[in-house]
């Protein structure tokens, strides 16, 4: 009696762990949902502390964590660095809000563009703001001209951050 019991105990056994593998292989062909929206990306991220506090000053942080979704080009710290000394101190301040606002949304397009969408294609995307980024994906990936995608589709849960090396401004209106 002792034998069968053990063999329907190891047949059980079995069979437990084989449904555990089965369910484990079901859970990851599926993928995760993304937890952090872009700002909480970015702040994750430490090399966009400039961004997060001009987002903060602008005023922007619940537009960035809604579920858009966005494609924000996003300045590292270093991008910020190259603006004339001053620059960003200046467009913190209060009275320079608009400014800041119309800089920072001039770096998002609404909907969700991979770097893919662009690679080996010259075009102009909507920005935010209103005005044109002209996006050469030829050679790389630039914008106006001036700014270099160094990273790109970064995810987050409401859209995608690429990664520039230079801070974009729009035109003058």
């Amino acid at each position: 009696m002792s034998r069968i019991l053990k063999i329907v105990t190891t047949i059980m056994f079995v069979g437990v762990f084989a449904a555990a593998c089965a369910q484990d292989k079901k859970m990851a062909e599926k993928p995760m949902p993304m937890e952090k929206d872009i700002v909480e990306t970015a702040i994750d991220a430490g090399q966009f502390n400039t961004l997060v506090a001009a987002v903060q000053a602008a005023g922007l942080v619940e537009t960035l964590q809604s579920p858009g979704p966005f494609t924000v080009f996003a300045p590292t710290d270093a991008a910020f660095a190259k603006l004339p000394a001053g620059t960003v101190e200046s467009l913190l301040k209060p009275e320079n809000k608009d400014k800041l606002v119309e800089i920072l949304t001039y770096h998002v397009v609404s909907g969700k563009v991979p770097a893919s969408a662009v690679v080996g294609k010259k075009m102009d995307a909507a920005s935010v703001q209103g005005s044109p980024i002209m996006i050469d994906g030829t050679d790389g990936v630039m914008l106006n001209a001036s700014a270099k995608v160094i990273a790109a589709d970064v995810m987050a849960s409401n859209g995608v951050i690429h990664v520039i090396d230079t801070v974009i401004l729009p035109p003058v209106k």
